[in-house]
């Protein structure tokens, strides 16, 4: 593997990185919006919401109430 190589792959890491925290950043937001803070349950379910779309996680974060988020994403851990 050349230089050039590598650095692309880290390059293209960096990337998904990046992508990846700016999505946890939006969940965070919106989970902060609706409810005021991020306890230890609502930390807990982040990972679950991000293994979905910004379209499937989006409306279910605006619509759900705290309760049914909680059960709906712990199930699935």
């Amino acid at each position: 593997m050349n230089l050039s190589q590598a650095y692309l792959e880290w390059e293209q890491e960096t990337v998904e990185r990046a992508k990846e925290q700016e999505r946890r950043s939006v969940v965070e937001n919106l989970l902060l919006f609706r409810f005021g803070s991020l306890d230890s349950e609502l930390q807990a379910i982040i990972p679950s919401i991000l293994a979905l779309s910004p379209s499937e996680f989006t409306p279910m974060l605006m619509q759900l109430s705290r309760e049914e988020l909680i059960t709906r994403f712990s199930m699935q851990n």
